[in-house]
């Protein structure tokens, strides 16, 4: 994927929402695409979260419990909370269709906003805006 594409895939992203165009450069170089077939299981819930994914192509469903909670496509984005706690997974995702996602690594992401105050800060103002908008959502 082009360079030009991958920013234009991170900039969708609600937690970089915020991040100048210099900074999505710097997050998207941080990724690498990763494929799987159909009945591949990409993240299972309860194992330690080190990696967010943006989807490219293809479609795969989010399980927890054993039930469907929804469904990704392109441009969906799983494993935010993970990035920044390192938590277990709270559910598993899993290929329905040959899938393409862009993965960011936790330990390369931790380590360029520990580099980059500017950038950590920025986060920060997305986290944010994410904690106002469900505030919002939940008082109505």
């Amino acid at each position: 994927m082009a360079k030009s594409k991958l920013d234009a895939v991170i900039a969708t992203v609600p937690l970089f929402e915020s991040l100048s165009k210099r900074h999505l450069k710097k997050v998207a170089g941080l990724t690498s695409t990763v494929e799987y077939n159909a009945g591949d299981t990409v993240i299972q819930e309860g194992e330690p979260g080190d990696s967010f994914f943006v989807a490219v192509s293809g479609q795969a469903k989010v399980v927890s419990g054993g039930k469907t909670l929804h469904r990704l496509i392109p441009g969906d984005h799983f494993g935010e909370i993970s990035l920044l706690d390192g938590r277990p997974r709270s559910a598993s995702v899993v290929a329905e269709t040959p899938l393409s996602l862009l993965r960011l690594p936790r330990t390369s992401f931790l380590r360029l906003v520990k580099q980059d105050a500017d950038l950590a800060r920025a986060l920060l103002a997305s986290l944010a805006r994410m904690v106002r908008r469900v505030d919002r959502s939940l008082a109505r």
